[in-house]
């Protein structure tokens, strides 16, 4: 983290660390006939898909049929066997988590990893506290940077705080994941992955998430979506892409394809069947 004198953080949020975006009209990250196999499992099987600036991608399949997997490629946690990643133009076999957060792609798992005896702009600067002084080989954070990063970052989203000196444990589900957004939003400059970003929230709450991840994309990122409500996918994506068994069997814009045809695919039947299989 780059500090200015004195030690205080120099923030830039949601700026590109490594010189820019895609070429103009290109996909910002690309997976190219990606595999990867666990003992004898084959989880991918030469998956390929395209990531644009200003896109939300539904990724939907069954349980197993290779989602998580595909994430955790992106995100650095696994290294796929075969296959390249492919980041404006520069070709990759592999991502560590410290590559994937500097080339601007951030994940959001399921379970937010908050701290809940924090305060909302503690979680937002966690890992990248902004430092009031040193002593000793000791760093203490600037609560009060901390505090005016975390509103920035707030107001970007369009989401509200209803008080920043409150642990997170006292927050709702659906401020929660507005945390979970903002701080992944500081460096995801070019891909956010959402891991069921509604799950367990109500009605109220799952409308709001769902505008953050519209307001998301209106800021020239790109948006992964792991969701298993069609309803929601349909209302706020702009493509889906379907996962079987670890091959991508389908991949179309919402508006050319429809909720018979990505159940049809998920479960390899025709469509309009009702028994046949593929």
């Amino acid at each position: 983290m780059k500090t200015k004198p004195g030690g205080t953080a120099s923030w830039r949020a949601g700026q590109p660390q490594d010189g820019g975006r895609a070429r103009d009209g290109g996909p910002v990250i690309e997976c190219k006939d990606v595999t990867k196999t666990f003992g004898g499992v084959r989880a991918l099987k030469g998956a390929s898909i395209s990531l644009y600036p200003g896109e939300v991608v539904a990724l939907v399949g069954d349980n197993g049929a290779g989602k998580s997997t595909l994430v955790k490629i992106l995100g650095g946690t696994y290294a796929p066997d075969s296959g390249s990643i492919v980041i404006d133009e520069t070709v990759l076999t592999h991502l560590t988590p410290h590559q994937a957060s500097q080339h601007g792609i951030e994940v959001v798992y399921q379970d937010l990893a908050l701290c809940d005896n924090l305060t909302a702009g503690g979680n937002i600067v966690l890992g990248r506290e902004p430092v009031r002084f040193a002593l000793l080989g000791l760093k203490f954070m600037d609560g009060k940077r901390a505090k005016q990063v975390g509103r920035e970052q707030i107001a970007r989203l369009g989401a509200r705080v209803p008080d920043w000196d409150m642990p997170v444990r006292q927050l709702s589900g659906g401020q929660r994941q507005a945390l979970a957004i903002a701080r992944a939003m500081i460096s995801g400059h070019r891909l956010i992955v959402l891991d069921e970003p509604t799950a367990a929230l109500g009605v109220k709450q799952t409308q709001a998430t769902l505008e953050l991840v519209r307001s998301i994309a209106a800021q020239n990122v790109a948006v992964m979506l792991i969701m298993h409500n069609l309803d929601q996918i349909f209302e706020v994506s702009d493509k889906i892409v379907v996962l079987r068994h670890g091959a991508i069997c389908l991949d179309k814009k919402v508006a050319d394809t429809s909720r018979e045809e990505v159940v049809a695919h998920m479960t390899g039947l025709s469509v309009g069947t009702t028994g046949a299989s593929e």
